[in-house]
Formats: C-alpha cells, sequence, structure tokens
C-alpha cells in the first residue's frame, strides 16, 4: 500500500468518522431540545420507536396520507389522538439534514395557525421519526387536482380562504422573527387540509433564515421548476421575494385547477406553454383568461361580486409572479389585498 493510497483512506476515514460524529451530535442536541421543551412552549415529546409502529400499524402503506420521493406521511393513533407521522427514506444522503430542519423549524412556528403543528419526535431511528397534529383532508394538491374520487370540489370562496391562510403563515415567516425565515418549497403538494378546509403548511426540508446583515442566502438552485422564481434560477440568491413568487404561481393554480406543467397544452399553442405561466400570460394577450378557470368556479354560477373577486385574485397573483423581483408585493401585503378580496372589499 502506498503512501498516497494511505492517505487517502486515512482521510475517507476521518470524513466519514467526523460525519457519524455530527449526527450523533445533533441526536442529542435534539434530545436535549425534546426534554427541555417538555411542559413548556412547543411541547416536544420524546416518541419510541415501538410506540409509533403501533400507532401506524408497522407502518402500514394503507395508512399513508402523502406519499413523496423523500418521505411518507401516515396516519397514526396515539393514546386515541390521531397524529400525522413523517418518515424519512432512508436510503437519503441528506435525510438527516431535512429531518433537522423539520425540527427546527416547525418547533419554531407550531404556535402560527395556519403552520402544521410538532408533536414530536423519535430518534431511535436512523434518521428520526416525526410526529405531528392530525390532518383530515391530505394536501391541498389532492383536492385541485381530484386525486382522491370522494373529495368534493373546492369552491372560490374556499380557495380564496386558503390563500389567506398560507399567506398568513408566509408572511409569518418572513417577519416574525429576528431574522427572516424563507420557506422555498412553497406548492399545493406542501398544505394540508384540516376539518374546516384550514390550511397547514409543512415541509421545511429546504427552510433557512437569512443571515445577519445579510438580504439574501446563496445556494445551489433545487425545487420544483415552474414554481422558483427566475432570479433565484439564474444566480442562486434566494430572498423572501422568491418565496413571494412560488405563492403566486400557487394562487394560478388555485384560479385554474391546472398543474404547473403540463404537455397537453403544447398542442394548442406551442410548447412553451407547456409551462403554467407561459399558458396563462398567453391567454391574458388573447383575452381568453376566462376560458382557463377551473371549470368547478365556473360551474358555481354567477354570483353578487364574484367577478371582481376573481379579477382581484388575477391581478394579484400575476403581481406576485413579475419578472422583476422588486416589482412583486411583500407577504405581508399579499396577505392584506386576499383578505380584502376574501371579504368582498376588493
Amino acid at each position: 500500500l502506498d503512501m498516497s493510497c494511505f492517505l487517502r483512506t486515512r482521510k475517507h476515514f476521518e470524513k466519514t468518522e467526523n460525519r457519524e460524529f455530527m449526527i450523533e451530535n445533533g441526536k442529542i442536541l435534539v434530545e436535549t431540545l425534546v426534554v427541555c421543551c417538555y411542559g413548556k412552549f412547543n411541547p416536544i415529546r420524546g416518541f419510541t420507536i415501538r410506540e409509533l409502529e403501533i400507532a401506524t400499524n408497522n407502518f402500514d402503506a394503507r395508512n399513508v396520507i402523502k406519499d413523496g420521493y423523500a418521505y411518507k406521511f401516515y396516519k397514526g393513533f396515539v393514546e386515541d389522538r390521531t397524529v400525522s407521522v413523517m418518515k424519512f427514506n432512508d436510503i437519503l444522503n441528506d435525510g438527516h439534514e431535512d429531518c433537522f430542519n423539520n425540527i427546527i423549524f416547525a418547533s419554531k412556528l407550531s404556535s402560527h395557525k395556519n403552520v402544521l403543528k410538532l408533536t414530536g419526535c423519535c430518534l431511535e431511528t436512523r434518521i428520526p421519526v416525526i410526529v405531528f397534529e392530525s390532518v383530515k383532508n391530505r394536501t391541498l394538491a389532492d383536492h385541485i387536482y381530484q386525486n382522491q374520487p370522494h373529495f368534493e370540489p373546492l369552491l372560490l370562496s374556499q380557495r380564496l380562504r386558503i390563500a389567506v391562510h398560507i399567506a398568513n403563515a408566509i408572511a409569518y415567516l418572513h417577519i416574525g422573527f429576528s431574522r427572516p425565515i424563507l420557506h422555498r418549497k412553497i406548492r399545493p403538494s406542501r398544505i394540508f387540509l384540516d376539518e374546516g378546509y384550514i390550511a397547514k403548511l409543512f415541509d421545511f426540508s429546504l427552510s433557512v433564515s437569512i443571515p445577519e446583515g445579510e438580504t439574501c442566502v446563496k445556494d445551489k438552485v433545487t425545487g420544483t421548476m415552474g414554481f422558483l422564481a427566475p432570479e433565484y434560477i439564474n444566480t442562486g440568491d434566494f430572498n423572501e421575494k422568491c418565496d413571494v413568487f412560488s405563492f403566486g404561481m400557487l394562487l394560478l393554480v388555485l384560479l385554474t385547477g391546472q398543474k404547473i406543467f403540463d404537455p397537453s397544452r403544447g398542442d394548442e399553442i406551442g410548447a412553451g406553454h407547456y409551462w403554467l405561466l407561459h399558458y396563462v400570460k398567453k391567454c391574458i394577450e388573447n383575452n381568453e383568461f376566462d376560458e382557463i378557470v377551473d371549470p368547478i368556479i365556473v360551474s358555481e354560477g354567477p354570483r353578487v361580486g364574484k367577478e371582481k373577486q376573481l379579477q382581484g385574485f388575477r391581478e394579484l397573483a400575476l403581481m406576485c409572479v413579475c419578472e422583476s423581483a422588486e416589482d412583486r408585493p411583500t407577504t405581508v401585503d399579499v396577505a392584506k389585498r386576499l383578505k380584502q378580496i376574501y371579504q368582498h372589499l376588493a
């Protein structure tokens, strides 16, 4: 074994050992957080893996309420109380980072009624398992795209109310702390609907606080294309206005009921309009926007103030997705405007 090979092997061992130390120390940190929170603000309970196996019937696939690439959410029962159990895919290299991010940010934000409330976690697995409050009606994406045949259609008033809820939650992230928190994954599949269709924002895997003295964070571009702001794609810089852009795309999904990417749209007006934003802009140019409003909204029939609500909804969505970040409103302004539209004050 030559010296260079020996040094490479030693360096690899040291990196592996350091990573194991980091993971172990991270678990200790979370354990301390759990202990410190008992009986205090936003209490976090420690669960054993056996408790969660019993709660979910050994993580039975029939109890899955959200199935994603990185994790699954299971419906469970703990002490006759319904919970939602978030279990990460064990093969993920960055599963620990995503998991701890969810624990840290969810514990900070759980006091907000439109953020999925953290209940506790289990530290006995390679990647900790997280426990949240129960959710009754799956995700907004399931409802908008009718992924479950028994779901009732979402009416315009319900969609506006959901938009108000999520705008309030994002505004809280942006201004409720000494340093703004960026969510970075705002989309229909990251919003649960509780009883009464109360919206709950979740999944803080990519969330980050803007460092002191900085105006943005710089990172490799990651996320779902179509929801990403153009300046983030071009520079890797992410700030509050990038969240606003994603929220604007969410509004367009709520308004049209269409997916962010759909190849069938290109059959009519060209491949560039596979993307929802391009498609919407083209329809507006041709004075055809009314034709792409979700048929469910149209089928509600006319009522006093409906057209004004739709116009206000559309205008606000387009302001949020302006090409220039400077021209986009703040989340606080968005939340105020949506409340006006919802209350027929537009």
